[in-house]
Order: structure tokens, then sequence, then C-alpha cells
């Protein structure tokens, strides 16, 4: 049986594992309750557009390195989501 290891294991370290080797134990079986309160998440994928932004801005993100189209996106986003709280309190 699998449990613990000393190290993290590499993909193909873990593709070895054969499934009835695999200790889920610890794991809590999903009953009846856990799907009655389920949630289907679909998740809100990106797309790639063509975007205008002022030079200063965008060396501002590039300057903290690499995943600034990512952190630019998490800005906009956080706009976005305090933009709807907003008018749903005005409704």
């Amino acid at each position: 049986m699998v449990t613990k290891y000393d190290k993290a294991l590499s993909p193909s370290e873990i593709r070895s594992i054969r499934d009835e080797d695999i200790d889920f134990s610890d794991i809590p079986e999903l009953d009846e309750s856990f799907w009655r309160n389920a949630e289907i998440v679909r998740p809100d994928r990106t797309e790639q557009i063509t975007l205008r932004i002022k030079r200063s801005v965008l060396e501002h993100f590039r300057a903290a390195g690499k995943g600034y189209q990512t952190r630019i996106n998490q800005v906009l986003e956080s706009y976005v989501r305090t933009q709807d709280r907003q008018r749903s309190r005005e409704r």
C-alpha cells in the first residue's frame, strides 16, 4: 500500500503506482449530502485579443517580471467584480 514519500514524486513515478496500491483511507466518501449540495462551476476561460494599453501601464506590469499579462487580467477582473457588487447594491 502506498502511503507517504520522503520526496516529491516525478510524473513518471506517479504513473507507475498501481491504482490498487494507493491508500485512500484519509479521503472521505462522497455521500448523498455532498452531491445534494454540489454546484457546477464552469471555468471562466481566457480569450486572446488585441488590446491597446498605455506604455506606462504596460511598463509598470512588465517591471514585476514574468506573468504580467496574468496580473493585468487580475486587476481587470477585480474591477469588474467591484462594479458588479455596486450594481447589485443599487437594485
